[in-house]
């Protein structure tokens, strides 16, 4: 009871710290991202970059085409977004704009390091203010740089970010995080096939779950073709096979 009284009331509000230096309604945040229901991955290759995450769709009447998680912020850069799809679609729309408003004001493209930077510092913003609460939702950005080629950035409602090898977000991310770490010894670089291989292989193994086309979302960056691209049904089941056929 007493535990109970020490940690009373410091979840009522964002901005106060509790006697053991929480933000209570931060760390829901983080929970609201698990409680989703949806696993994402992210794997950076020599050459290539992939995000790949469940599509689930809640009810037989839904048009199955208009549910996604998978997003094109700029030609270069996409995002899987994994958590409350409503603040998922706001986060979205915030990114496309100040990727608009940075190509207008220096008159080129965003590079992926510098929009995950952004998105990061809005949602730190989100936890230092009274009036707003930190979003449910966890970004997965990739995108293609010039200078430093594939780039996999995570961030998350507490206002951190990072670039990642590969990454991963949602109900079942730590163990998704195991399973890349045993995958991705030393600094061997994969070929595009194996990433691709390696992000559906890490979704299949944490879920315990044989994948048919319609339950992935599949997007893909690469060097010969530097544009954010989500892959169609007929891609994800050709994948799916190679994968099948190499086991």
């Amino acid at each position: 009871m007493s535990n109970r009284s020490a940690t009373a009331g410091y979840d009522r509000h964002i901005t106060v710290f509790s006697t053991e230096g929480r933000l209570f309604q931060v760390e829901y945040a983080f929970k609201a991202i698990s409680n989703a229901g949806l696993t994402s991955v992210g794997v950076r290759g020599k050459d290539s970059v992939v995000i790949v995450t469940q599509k689930k769709v809640p009810d037989k009447l839904i048009d199955a085409s208009t549910v996604t998680h998978v997003f094109q912020i700029t030609p270069l850069i996409g995002c899987v977004m994994t958590g409350l799809d409503p603040d998922g679609r706001n986060q979205v729309m915030r990114a496309r704009s100040e990727a608009a408003e940075f190509k207008y004001k220096y008159g080129y493209d965003i590079t992926p390091d510098l929009l995950a930077k952004r998105m990061a510092n809005l949602n730190q913003v989100c936890t230092q203010k009274a009036f707003m609460r930190p979003l449910g939702v966890s970004m997965i950005l990739i995108g293609w740089d010039d200078e430093r080629g594939p780039q996999l950035f995570k961030t998350d409602p507490a206002g951190y970010f990072a670039g990642y090898r590969a990454t991963a977000a949602g109900a079942k991310h730590q163990e998704a995080f195991n399973y890349l770490e045993k995958k991705l010894k030393g600094d061997e670089l994969l070929s595009t096939d194996d990433t691709v291989e390696l992000a559906i292989g890490t979704l299949s193994s944490v879920l315990a779950a044989n994948f048919k086309s319609q339950d992935l979302e599949v997007a893909i960056v690469t060097k010969d073709n530097p544009k954010f691209r989500v892959l169609t049904v007929e891609e994800i089941d050709a994948e799916l096979t190679r994968i099948a056929e190499r086991d």
